[in-house]
C-alpha cells in the first residue's frame, strides 16, 4: 500500500474505532436505565407478591426483540440471545428484592 492509502486506512479506522466507543457508550447508560426502570418493577412486585418473572411477556419481548434485530441488520439469534441474558439478570433482581 502507498503511504497516502495508508493514512486513509489509519483515518478511516480511526473513525470506525471513535463512533465504537461512542455506542459503547450508549449501550452502557442505556441499559443503566433499562435497569432503573426494572428495578422499580422488580420492587412493585415485591410489594404486591406477584412473581419475579412473567414467562408471557419475555416471550412477547424476545420475539419483539427478534423482528427489531431482522430490521436493524443484526443477528436474530444473537438479540434473542442478549434479551435472554438481560432477562435473566432481572430475574435474578426481582427474586432478590423478593427474598
Amino acid at each position: 500500500m502507498t503511504d497516502d492509502a495508508t493514512q486513509r486506512a489509519a483515518t478511516l479506522l480511526k473513525e470506525h474505532r471513535e463512533s465504537i466507543d461512542r455506542l459503547d457508550a450508549i449501550l452502557v447508560y442505556t441499559l443503566g436505565e433499562r435497569f432503573k426502570h426494572t428495578q422499580a418493577v422488580g420492587k412493585l412486585k415485591a410489594e404486591h407478591d406477584l412473581p419475579p418473572s412473567d414467562p408471557a411477556r419475555e416471550a412477547i419481548q424476545i420475539a419483539r426483540l427478534e423482528d427489531l434485530a431482522v430490521k436493524a441488520d443484526l443477528d436474530p439469534e444473537f438479540a434473542k440471545a442478549f434479551l435472554a441474558f438481560i432477562i435473566r439478570e432481572v430475574i435474578h433482581h426481582h427474586e432478590k428484592l423478593k427474598a
